[in-house]
Order: structure tokens, then C-alpha cells, then sequence
């Protein structure tokens, strides 16, 4: 028994051998992502969503940088952007791959079976069969699709893309961490920027390092220097520092300054290509104090593209300014990093001289009513998080004056005016620019342009819309400018038909804080009323001045209608009149009693018997008559209108050479030079 029951034990025993005991959990291990990590992982975030978007993000980051470097010395932009197409042999050579013919077909996403060939062989001569019947009968036919796009990614593109400019360059030993070091820059302060999270180029870079590999290359020189700074470097993404291949000084015999910058990307111009020059159109638009040259060079001579954008006047915005922060827009964090790097010893002046819109009296005011733990000479270092929370619901509660516009440097109406009539061509235009206004904290301008008619503008609203002087293009729907266009504004009452007349509207709006909605930051949202207002009024204002300009040209239009309708009875009214001073003459030299006839008459009947006046001079001196009245008229029109008598022609103002000195008196529809 003993021996039975060992042995019927024994497999349950060798089954509990081979159970294994349960694994005990990984200990978690903390990462850390460094900020170029983090933003190669989230591309979408910085407008790098595809390969068509990004080689349109690449080209407005350069652009944009381009302009601010220009503009931050006072110089007049010259921006040449090129886009070259790189075809698979060329890319292949650049980085050091060697063509192959391919081996196993079937390893391709591109791969046709036998039976799916035959399967679209047999649908389009079907196709074909259709087309020849209804060709026979008649009937339309329809233009034959294009085949599906075969799944998977396919072939990739790639693209060469370059920015020079002629601005203030960068030092030689800056290069290397303003273009491999990300979140590392000189806009970080509070003042209006171009751009939307500082990355600049850096994501340019990014995108490059993950698409091709490639390295960028920056060549740059600056105004007194007698070389060329010249870097090839990429970025190591996981430790966000720069990887360096070659940094050093060439010589500058141009005496050029400024920076070129190169990166080789992964890109579709195809799908992008209206965007990437309508981006380029609108950008004329907004600085037409800017000259602009974009080419598209292909290996197909019909795909290559080039455009200038001509300058069309040297008056430039001033430079924004940067500022300090308004009480009532700051946050906790924002207040800790203030007083970590505040030079200042006590809180009396910290709160003078790191806020705006605080002097000494109102200082000490706030520091009264902090409470007893705070006084003018606490030391501000000292200062404990609960004090530090009591200063920011205080801000939060007070009352502070708004902060001005001054800081702010928008377009102006005379830029927007001209860029508008440059690059579109209107039969009329309005602009206006409202005073400075204020959201949570920050100054903001509104300025608006509307236009009808031009050069290839569609029928309807064609909205333009700009933020800090850059255009936006994408999620136009939930714009602000969008909706109060299309859903606020009553364009009858300006006798403007909003479906078939072409309208452009342009909206441009600069603060030192735009509030963008959305991750990749391409719209102005609908729920800051104090900017939908502003937007609305501007856009009103510009209205207004249309319909004036519209009830003027109705009354001029109905001036000339008349003038031909008289015309027109010229030839019967000479007709009549004459033959009724002719049977008077006769009258007349027959000396009939019963006619009385004064001196004069009797000098005009004696003139149309003598053959002095006759029919045609007649004719001829009603069209005179007609022509008086209606010179009478379209002067008065045009007193009224402010135009003189002669046609007007656009006149631009060339740049000037730097050693002459003047100065421009700005209106918001002319600019005059006086020359001292």
C-alpha cells in the first residue's frame, strides 16, 4: 500500500516540480526626456505633422527668422528662399548609399499579384467599354481616375532647403547652441515675436535628423567682420546638445552680412505647394517693405517655379519692444522666477521695477495691504511661499491701470494699404487701425483692411488673417476674424453683396500674448470677447468707409447714365430745333406783321437764314452742352471724393542712401518726406 500510494504521489510531486513560481515586478526606473526628445516625439505640436507640412513649417520658420534679423538692425529684408527637389540617385550619392536593382519584388508595398493585375486589367476595359458606348450616343464622358494609391508610405521625397538673408548674422561662437539646443534663444523675453515656441530652426534640424540624417549647415557674417562663420553640425536629440562636424571662419570678401542657412528634409511638394505660396503671397502683403525671391528648382524644367515679390516702400515698423509684466497677468511660478532673478534688495523695489504700471506710492500701498508679516524693506530673497502666494491673490484683486500699446509694433495702415494694392490689385480699399486694448494683462492692436475686386481674388469673403505679423493659414473655420466676417457683419448695409462681389478681408493682430487655440498654435479662438470686439469694430470701420466710397461711384455711374441718354437725343432734338428756327427765318424775311420778334432772336433767325448756323453746329454745340454740364458734375464728385482731376497712378518711394537724412510724417494713407 505504502508503495502504491508513493507512486501514485509521485507525478502529482513532478508536476509541482516543474510549476513555476510567479516574476516578481521590474523595479520602475525614472526617464528623463530631454526638450529635443520630447519635441522629435511630438512633432505635430510644432507644425511637423507630415512630410508636406513640414517642408511648409521649414520654410515659415526661416522666413520668419530672416525678418527678424533684418528688422532688429534697421535693415530693409532681402529674403531669398530656395527649394530644391533631391531625386532618389542624388540623395542616395549624398549620403552614401549605392543603387540597387531590387531582388524580391514581393517585398515591396508596390507589389502587383498576377491575380490583382488581371483584376484591374479587366475593370478598366470595362471602363473603356462604357466610355466608347456612351462616346457613340453622345453623352459626356467622364474623365477616367487615377488608380488608387498602392499602401504603405511608398517613395519618399526629399528636398533642399535654403534661407539668406541680410541681417544682423550671429556671433561665431553662438552657432553651434542657437541651432543644436532646443528651448536655448534670445526670444524669451515679454515683448510681440514672430514665432510661436522659439524652436526656429532647431525643429528644422530635428525633422531633418529623423527623416535623412543629413546635418544642417549655417553660414553667417555680421556687419564689421572681416569673415564668414561657417558650421555644419546636427543635434543629439536624447541629450539636446549639438553634434559639431565642422566649425570655422572662411574668408568674407563680399563684405556680405547676414545668414544662410541649409537643411536637407523629407518633404511633398506636390500637396503643399499652394500653401507654400500662398504663405509667401500673404507674407508680401503684410511687409511690403520687405523684397522677397522664392524658387522651386526641379530636374523638370516644367515644374521649376520663380517668383519675386518686389519691394514697394522702404518705411519699416518700429522694433517691439520688450517689457516687464502686468500685475494682473502673472501666475505663481511667474512670480518665484522674478524674484530668483530680480537684482533688486527689497519687495518696495521689486514691485517698482519688475511690474509695470506700479510707482513708488501704489507699492506701498499693495505692501499695506498684504498684512503685518510684509513691509517695504522685507528682503525679497526671504520672502516665504505662503507670502509669496498672499502677493498673487492680491494682484489677482487689484486694480491696476492697463498696460499701453507702446511696446507693440504693428504692420501700420500705410503698409497694409500698400501690400494689399500690390499683391492684389483692388478697385477700392479701406483700412484701420484701432487704439491699443487689453486682454488678461497684455496690450493687444487690431488692424483691418477690407478690399473688393483685384487680381485673383474669388467671389465672396477671402479672409486674411495675421498674428504678430505672420500669416495664418490653417483652421480658419474657428477663427475669431473668420466668424465675425462671415457671422457678424451685415454686409448689405454697406452695399456690399457678401456671395457675389469679391471681398477681401485682412486682419492683423499683435500683442506681446496671442492666444492661440490648438496644439500647433494656427487660430485665434472666439471666446476673448475684448478681441472679438475689437476685430468686429475694426472690420466695421473699414465698411463704412467702402460705402462711401461705393455711394459716390453709384452717383457717378448715374451722372455718366445720363450723360449718354442725352446723348443719345442729340441728333433728334438738333433735328426739331432746328427746323423750327428755319420756318421762323422765313417768317421772318417776310416781314409777316403778325410775328414780334425781339433784337435778339431776330440776330438768330437772321444768322439761320444767312446759313450761319445750321444743323450740324447746331448738333455740335448740344454736345457741348451736354458735355459742360456733366464736366460740372463729375467735378463736384470728385471735390467731394478728394481725387483730382486727372487719373491717379500709384507712386512708391524708392530706398534712399543712408547718408541722406529725413524725416517721414505718417498718415494712414500716405507717407511724406521731408528732407533736411
Amino acid at each position: 500500500m505504502d508503495s502504491g500510494d508513493s507512486s501514485e504521489e509521485s507525478p502529482i510531486q513532478a508536476k509541482k516540480g516543474k510549476s513555476k513560481t510567479p516574476r516578481k515586478p521590474k523595479a520602475s526606473v525614472l526617464k528623463q526626456k530631454s526638450p529635443a526628445e520630447f519635441f522629435a516625439e511630438n512633432k505635430n505640436i510644432a507644425g511637423f505633422d507630415n512630410p508636406g507640412k513640414s517642408l511648409y513649417t521649414t520654410v515659415r520658420e526661416l522666413v520668419e527668422n530672416a525678418l527678424d534679423s533684418a528688422e532688429s538692425i534697421a535693415e530693409l529684408p532681402l529674403v531669398e528662399v530656395t527649394i530644391e527637389e533631391i531625386n532618389k540617385s542624388k540623395f542616395n550619392s549624398m549620403i552614401g548609399l549605392i543603387d540597387r536593382e531590387r531582388i524580391d519584388e514581393a517585398l515591396y508595398g508596390d507589389f502587383e499579384t498576377d491575380k490583382a493585375r488581371e483584376k484591374r486589367l479587366a475593370k478598366e476595359a470595362r471602363l473603356q467599354e462604357v466610355q466608347a458606348k456612351n462616346a457613340a450616343l453622345g453623352k459626356k464622358v467622364k474623365e477616367p481616375t487615377s488608380a488608387k494609391a498602392v499602401k504603405g508610405r511608398g517613395e519618399a521625397s526629399f528636398y533642399r532647403v535654403t534661407c539668406k538673408d541680410n541681417g544682423r548674422g550671429m556671433p561665431h561662437d553662438d552657432i553651434p547652441n542657437m541651432f543644436g539646443r532646443v528651448l536655448s534663444g534670445t526670444k524669451y523675453g515679454l515683448k510681440q515675436t514672430r514665432g510661436k515656441f522659439g524652436l526656429g530652426a532647431k525643429m528644422a534640424l530635428i525633422w531633418s535628423k529623423m527623416s535623412t540624417g543629413l546635418p544642417i549647415e549655417i553660414s553667417s557674417s555680421m556687419k564689421g567682420q572681416n569673415y564668414t562663420s561657417f558650421c555644419r553640425l546636427d543635434i543629439d536629440i536624447h541629450r539636446n546638445i549639438p553634434h559639431i562636424h565642422l566649425h570655422e571662419k572662411r574668408d568674407d570678401k563680399e563684405q556680405w552680412h547676414g545668414a544662410e542657412i541649409q537643411v536637407v528634409i523629407e518633404g511633398n511638394w506636390t500637396t503643399y505647394r499652394s500653401k507654400i505660396l500662398h504663405y509667401m503671397r500673404q507674407m508680401a502683403v503684410i511687409t511690403p517693405y520687405a523684397q522677397f525671391m522664392f524658387r522651386f528648382v526641379s530636374d523638370t524644367s516644367d515644374k521649376t517655379v520663380s517668383i519675386r515679390f518686389t519691394r514697394r516702400t522702404d518705411v519699416m515698423p518700429a522694433v517691439p519692444l520688450e517689457t516687464k509684466y502686468h500685475p494682473s497677468a502673472v501666475d505663481l511660478l511667474l512670480i518665484k522666477r522674478l524674484i530668483g532673478e530680480t537684482t533688486k534688495q527689497n519687495l518696495l523695489q521689486f514691485l517698482q521695477h519688475e511690474f509695470v504700471n506700479i510707482g513708488k506710492s501704489h507699492a506701498e500701498r499693495l505692501i499695506g495691504e498684504m498684512g503685518p508679516d510684509f513691509s517695504p524693506k522685507t528682503l525679497v530673497k526671504s520672502l516665504t511661499p505662503q507670502q509669496i502666494v498672499r502677493i498673487h491673490q492680491l494682484f489677482r484683486q487689484a486694480k491696476f491701470d492697463d498696460p499701453s500699446g507702446d511696446c507693440l509694433s504693428p504692420a501700420g495702415e500705410y503698409n497694409l494699404r500698400l501690400g494689399i494694392i500690390k499683391e492684389l490689385h483692388p478697385d477700392m480699399v479701406a483700412t484701420y487701425t484701432a487704439s491699443a486694448q487689453v486682454f488678461e494683462g497684455h496690450p493687444f492692436i487690431v488692424e483691418a483692411g477690407v478690399s473688393l475686386g483685384g487680381k485673383d481674388v474669388k467671389q465672396g469673403l477671402n479672409i486674411f488673417r495675421f498674428a504678430n505679423r505672420i500669416p495664418l493659414l490653417f483652421e480658419q473655420g474657428a477663427d475669431v476674424v473668420t466668424r465675425t466676417a462671415m457671422k457678424r457683419i451685415n454686409w448689405n448695409i454697406y452695399k456690399i453683396n457678401q456671395t457675389q462681389d469679391k471681398i477681401g478681408v485682412f486682419v492683423s493682430i499683435v500683442s506681446t500674448k496671442i492666444p492661440f487655440k490648438g496644439t500647433g498654435k494656427e487660430y485665434i479662438g472666439d471666446d476673448i470677447s475684448e478681441i472679438a470686439t475689437a476685430v468686429k469694430t475694426s472690420i466695421r470701420q473699414c465698411c463704412a468707409q467702402l460705402k462711401s466710397k461705393i455711394v459716390k461711384k453709384i452717383q457717378a455711374r448715374e451722372q455718366q447714365e445720363r450723360k449718354r441718354n442725352l446723348s443719345k437725343y442729340i441728333g433728334d432734338a438738333t433735328g426739331a430745333i432746328y427746323e423750327i428756327l428755319k420756318e421762323s427765318s422765313q417768317l421772318h424775311v417776310k416781314k409777316k406783321k403778325l410775328m414780334e420778334v425781339k433784337d435778339e432772336d431776330a440776330e438768330i433767325l437772321q444768322k439761320v437764314s444767312s446759313r450761319i448756323i445750321t444743323k450740324e453746329i447746331l448738333s455740335e454745340k448740344l454736345a457741348q452742352h451736354v458735355e459742360q454740364v456733366d464736366y460740372e458734375m463729375a467735378m463736384e464728385y470728385a471735390t467731394q471724393s478728394g481725387v483730382r482731376e486727372e487719373p491717379r497712378e500709384n507712386i512708391y518711394l524708392q530706398a534712399l542712401e543712408p547718408q541722406k537724412n529725413f524725416t517721414d510724417f505718417h498718415s494712414p494713407v500716405f507717407v511724406f518726406r521731408l528732407f533736411q
